[in-house]
């Protein structure tokens, strides 16, 4: 230990040019950062405010008898403000948002990074994942998005939230990927959402889901409310389904899905079929008449396979038939007791919601 005092004096106060040598054996740590990420992905971003013209009382007290006696019943137009977020999808001005924030107002208008407002007119939509597609007209090239592979994520990787939050343009959370695939939210028709912690607050939905990369992997899209206890539990459509969905909506201004007529439900139970654990989608209920119907489907029935590919679950066979094209051919391995058969359903249209 007297040594090694000894060494230690003689190198700080006899020797101090060998300090810049020892420091180089053990640099520091660098310094976190995500600028660059941000840097690239921000300008694809956009800020959207919207405007929708209300019919209230011009009497907005009606517990004030004066105002009562002045205006009495009379109602009036008012403008009700709502904000949101887009990201650029393509360089002549194409935007991806999600529905709800458009959804029944009379004006939209995006504003970009550099500060420019412009005029969004609605290009199509798809209620079933809350996704549209808006269009600027612009003079210059715009930046657009670069979308990745979001089946890639893992649980545990670090993701960046940029929105509209609260009317401040292009705000940064920063957060991680707490699961992928999740489903029974009750948000959409059709969910796949990726739960994030990344703070997506009021203005956000539409906005960017990027990685460290500043590539965009999903589309944010709503939080669990504070009001009942949830913290840090938000929710991002996938790039990979909202590139999908935003192509079709591009093409036909809306999203042909395909449909068989059938409800379905997860196993309640693990089950086995010759002594091999099988997983699928419950049959729950079958249209009389319906495409499913005609292939066989009956109420019990198990799908374990569709289109080649093993079915985990009710979520999962949903997403994939919703994203077959009316007319396709669909071949399915269907358990029946202790049956299993193979039969092909050939998919409509599928009907407006409450039909």
């Amino acid at each position: 230990m007297v040594l090694g005092l000894a060494m230690a004096f003689i190198t700080v106060f006899l020797r101090p040019d060998l300090l810049p040598a020892l420091r180089q054996e053990h640099p520091p740590p660098p310094v976190a950062s995500y600028a660059d990420a941000v840097n690239l992905a921000a300008p694809s971003v956009v800020s959207i405010y919207t405007r929708t013209m209300v019919a209230q009382p011009l009497a907005t007290d009606v517990f004030d008898p004066l105002l009562r006696a002045l205006y009495g019943d009379r109602i009036v137009n008012r403008p009700r403000r709502g904000l949101g977020s887009g990201v650029i999808v393509s360089s002549d001005g194409l935007i991806l948002t999600t529905l709800h924030v458009i959804s029944n107002v009379d004006n939209i208008a995006v504003a970009l990074w550099d500060g420019r407002v412009f005029e969004a007119h609605l290009v199509g939509a798809d209620p079933a994942t809350d996704l549209a597609v808006l269009r600027i007209e612009v003079e210059d090239d715009l930046p657009a998005a670069n979308f990745a592979a979001s089946s890639q994520l893992r649980a545990g990787d670090v993701v960046l939230a940029i929105g509209n939050a609260f009317g401040l343009s292009h705000t940064v959370t920063m957060g991680i990927v707490s699961a992928t695939g999740r489903g029974q939210l009750n948000l959409t028709a059709l969910e796949d959402f990726i739960q994030t912690d990344a703070a997506i607050n009021a203005g956000n939905s539409g906005g960017a889901l990027v990685n460290p990369a500043g590539e965009v992997v999903g589309i944010n899209s709503a939080s669990l409310s504070q009001s009942i206890g949830a913290q840090g539990i938000s929710f991002a459509i996938p790039a990979s389904l909202a590139r999908e969905i935003k192509q079709q909506i591009i093409a036909h201004g809306e999203v042909p899905r395909g449909w068989m007529g059938v409800d379905l439900s997860d196993l309640a139970l693990a089950m086995q079929f010759d002594g091999t654990p099988i997983s699928g989608a419950r049959v729950a209920r079958v249209d009389h008449g319906g495409p499913g119907w005609r292939a066989g489907l009956r109420p019990g029935d198990i799908v374990v396979n569709a289109g080649g590919q093993s079915v985990s679950s009710a979520r999962e066979l949903n997403l994939f038939i919703a994203q077959q094209q009316p007319g396709s051919l669909v071949e399915l391995n269907v358990l029946r007791g202790n049956q299993l058969f193979a039969t092909s359903v050939t998919l409509i249209q599928q009907p407006p919601p409450g039909r």
